[in-house]
């Protein structure tokens, strides 16, 4: 193998990204970031039929309920960027639903839980 097949097929891989991609840019953080989480919007019928094979796969993924953008990427072999943008465009085109991930519950108060604690102890010994 000569040198410059090997650099045919390194670029190969790239120039099959920005296929996949059709040439769009990353996604805002605040729009669709790693714990965004997805799934299939209702409905889908005949809409599906002009979508690309790597965006019918996502949107079966995401069919089963409702997956972080982290988890859909770990089921597949594409790259995180990538799944980000093609993510995007299915939710632009009105095949996804998002929905904000949980907000992390608040902190209890240690005062609080110390009370309850020193509570307990006079009641039970």
């Amino acid at each position: 193998m000569t040198g410059s097949e090997e650099f045919e097929l390194e670029s190969a891989d790239l120039v099959r990204a920005y296929v996949i991609t059709k040439g769009r840019g990353l996604p805002d953080d605040q729009q669709l970031s790693l714990i965004t989480l997805l799934t299939a919007a209702p409905e889908q019928g005949q809409r599906t039929l002009h979508l690309s094979p790597e965006e019918q796969r996502l949107l079966d993924i995401c069919s089963a309920g409702y997956l972080s953008v982290a988890e859909i990427a770990g089921h597949t072999k594409l790259p995180l960027g990538v799944v980000r943008i093609v993510l995007a465009g299915l939710t632009e085109g009105g095949h996804l639903v998002t929905r904000p991930p949980v907000p992390r519950a608040r902190q209890a108060d240690k005062e609080i839980l110390l009370e309850v604690l020193h509570g307990l102890q006079a009641k039970f010994g």
